[in-house]
């Protein structure tokens, strides 16, 4: 079984204690040398200018490829494209382009009314710039405003077809959700490469919040289990278990890729990559 590329999300730090804790994450994960980082955009795009901050500081002083999240929410066209712009002119070469989430207080999204209507005109404004490789977000699992799994695979398609080169997935608990959420695609005609997508449960209780808000299904074995270890203090121990044996089975099945949620927590994230016989690498950090 080859060794897997692999790749992780960062957040942007909203607080002192938060910005040392995003450091701290980027300094025990950048010696795995990952294909790319991605650092995500908040909610209603709150956190549009630390997401600009930490994108080009992590590339200037780590020398990592940097991929930026960039929405439609709460934006018009231009000043989206300016962000991508400004993006470019730091050297940043990929972005994650999504709808992004509804802005704090709405139940949905609603779009800008002079700012883009989808993710799909987003792609598409950002593939006739020439500047990025282009990477969109997949749900193997239906996502909350879909109808069904089918729907979202056709709207992969249309993101493709638009420009983006490759998706990374929502997270999910079971290789085989992967697995006919892949199928899928190559039925309907999508070519691109599908990156799963981990999360290093650090929190059960977090992780199954986190599931609910976006639509991922917590098998109920799964729920005893975690909550038996927690209740005999193996919690942690059988996180990087399951997390591990779910990489295992990934790679077995013919994944090359895959990208870790770190929540900016790198502990689990760390162990769960070195288990999968991925060492740290001496790096030289650029200091001012």
């Amino acid at each position: 079984m080859a060794t897997p590329r692999i790749s992780f999300e960062f957040f942007p730090p909203q607080t002192l204690d938060a910005s040392f804790r995003l450091w701290e994450t980027v300094q025990a994960l950048a010696p795995m040398l990952p294909e790319f980082v991605s650092v995500t955009y908040g909610a209603g795009g709150t956190t549009r200018k630390l997401t600009h901050e930490a994108v080009t500081t992590i590339g200037r002083n780590y020398g990592l490829n940097v991929a930026a999240h960039l929405t439609c929410v709460d934006a018009t066209r231009a000043e989206t494209l300016e962000i991508a712009k400004s993006y470019a002119q730091a050297g940043v070469r990929e972005i994650v382009a999504l709808r992004g989430d509804a802005p704090k207080g709405a139940t949905r999204f609603t779009s800008h009314p002079d700012g883009f209507a989808s993710s799909v005109d987003l792609i598409e404004a950002l593939a006739r710039t020439g500047d990025f490789k282009i990477r969109v977000g997949a749900y193997p699992e239906p996502h909350p405003d879909s109808a069904d799994t089918l729907a979202d695979v056709r709207w992969l398609k249309r993101k493709v077809d638009a420009g983006a080169t490759s998706a990374i997935t929502q997270f999910f608990f079971d290789a085989d959700t992967f697995f006919r959420f892949r199928d899928l695609c190559a039925k309907e005609g999508i070519s691109a490469p599908i990156i799963p997508g981990i999360l290093p449960i650090t929190s059960w209780d977090g992780a199954k919040r986190f599931a609910n808000r976006c639509g991922t299904q917590v098998p109920a074995k799964l729920d005893e289990a975690f909550t038996t270890a927690a209740r005999d203090g193996r919690e942690e121990l059988y996180a990087l278990a399951h997390c591990t044996q779910l990489c295992d089975k990934l790679l077995e099945g013919g994944v090359e890729d895959l990208h870790f949620y770190t929540l900016n927590r790198p502990h689990l994230t760390r162990e769960v990559v070195r288990a999968l016989g991925i060492q740290p690498q001496i790096i030289l950090e650029n200091v001012a």
